[in-house]
């Protein structure tokens, strides 16, 4: 989703900024899940209610997340959770297989934040990329990480495990609207 953050002003630390990305801890994976439920909501604006009614991925599957240390979350001033990312690693780039920030907490960067939060993690450990799969013409998808810094690629230059991303994608019905891959190179 496509919730934002004030940006710190030029040479700012940031100190003073509400909004921290910090592991996800176990106690809340309960919680990313509702994120995860209510920014899909917004799907049904756009007439996309099988995204909307989408389940988000099972408690398991995210503490594997959790594990493997490819989870984030974005927190308020109380260090409760506004939103997540999870992140898979697909050809040695790092994959974001879900970033969602609650609706609201929307426009204040918080997905920014998770995204350039990732970046740091890849650059720190040598990664020369990041990629994701997302909906072509909904705002907040594409255009959005356009704006961000990703690139669509073409379908020649999907990675085989890209190309295993889109097919599972395909087999749970995602394909029924537009999808593309995405690059941002680090």
């Amino acid at each position: 989703m496509n919730p934002d953050h004030h940006r710190p002003s030029p040479g700012s630390t940031g100190c003073d900024d509400p909004i921290q990305i910090r592991p996800v801890r176990r106690a809340e994976l309960a919680l990313l899940q509702d994120i995860e439920r209510a920014a899909g909501r917004c799907f049904f604006d756009i007439g996309m209610p099988q995204i909307a009614e989408d389940e988000p991925l099972p408690q398991e599957e995210l503490a594997r997340y959790l594990s493997a240390g490819r989870a984030w979350v974005a927190t308020d001033p109380a260090d409760l959770p506004v939103g997540y990312l999870i992140a898979d690693l697909v050809d040695g780039n790092l994959h974001i297989e879900q970033v969602s920030v609650h609706p609201r907490n929307a426009r204040r960067r918080v997905g920014r934040r998770l995204v350039d939060h990732l970046a740091g993690q890849a650059t720190a450990a040598g990664i020369p990329a990041l990629t994701l799969t997302t909906f072509a013409d909904v705002p907040w998808n594409a255009p959005y990480y356009a704006r961000c810094g990703f690139v669509v690629l073409d379908d020649a230059d999907l990675t085989p495990g890209l190309r295993a991303v889109r097919q599972r994608e395909a087999a749970h019905g995602l394909d029924r609207w537009p999808r593309v891959c995405m690059r941002r190179d680090l």
